[in-house]
């Protein structure tokens, strides 16, 4: 009603306004009592579009905010893949490159698995006896020896790693031929047996297979001389040593090819 009577009021005195030059006191009145309203008409009208825009301003920013995130977080996952593939590329120049240095004929196999019972150190890789993978092989990688195949089916295999306790390795000290074999130990290190008292080893010597357990060729990196304890009362060192290779990220590994040492001549045959 308010409305209506200022709308009315404006136009009777715009109509009249043409003629005089002047409002009469009763235009006056008029014009003292509509002005206000109509000043607060135009404030609330213009209150009114500026959060009307605002509204759609903001829809329109959610929507950049949500396309925007869409992109970034395309962009992570394109970074972490990137990154996996340049780590996987790296690990394979190495394997490439140590297979090139041992020449002799490799089978390249992947780690599924380890053993679900945590009884034994142990892997599983995706080759077997159908890639020409047989027992006792030996399983390297770019750092040195991992173990060697202890049970082979037509497309798996598993690996006994040297830091098993069930493990034994044929072993020198590189820098002065002393001789031993290398057991597994907990938490992923190793123990090298039968050095005697008098053999000359020292912490940070490189222990490289010996060749004489006929499973694993000679000079293949095995591991560095961590500790060594010297009992007056027993007969040999206690020598203990850090593997080269790192069995907690295994991922690619080479199975040398070769016959399995310990058969006897007609079993290789068959």
């Amino acid at each position: 009603m308010w409305v209506l009577f200022v709308f009315v009021a404006l136009v009777l005195i715009s109509f009249n306004v043409g003629k005089r030059r002047s409002w009469t006191p009763v235009e006056q009145g008029v014009i003292e009592i509509t002005a206000p309203l109509q000043k607060l008409i135009r404030n609330s009208s213009e209150s009114v579009e500026k959060a009307w825009l605002k509204y759609f301003s903001f829809v329109d920013l959610r929507e950049e905010n949500t396309r925007l995130q869409k992109e970034i977080n395309d962009l992570r996952m394109q970074n972490d893949l990137y990154r996996e593939l340049a780590s996987t590329h790296a690990r394979l120049r190495e394997l490439l490159q140590f297979k090139e240095s041992i020449r002799s004929p490799v089978a390249a196999a992947q780690v599924i698995g380890r053993d679900p019972t945590g009884w034994f150190e142990s892997i599983l890789i995706d080759k077997g006896s159908g890639s020409g993978l047989k027992l006792n092989m030996p399983v390297v990688d770019a750092r040195g020896v991992i173990g060697r195949l202890v049970a082979v089916s037509p497309n798996y295999s598993k690996v006994l790693l040297i830091i098993d306790q069930n493990s034994a390795v044929d072993c020198l000290i590189q820098r002065t031929r002393e001789k031993g074999i290398l057991k597994g130990l907990p938490s992923q290190r190793c123990r090298l047996h039968y050095v005697s008292r008098a053999a000359d080893v020292a912490v940070g010597d490189k222990i490289v297979t010996s060749g004489l357990d006929r499973i694993y060729p000679k000079g293949l990196p095995v591991g560095e001389v961590t500790e060594i304890a010297d009992t007056p009362w027993e007969f040999f060192k206690d020598v203990r040593v850090k593997p080269s290779a790192d069995f907690s990220n295994l991922e690619e590994v080479l199975v040398l090819l070769k016959e399995d040492p310990l058969s006897s001549p007609s079993q290789r045959t068959k």
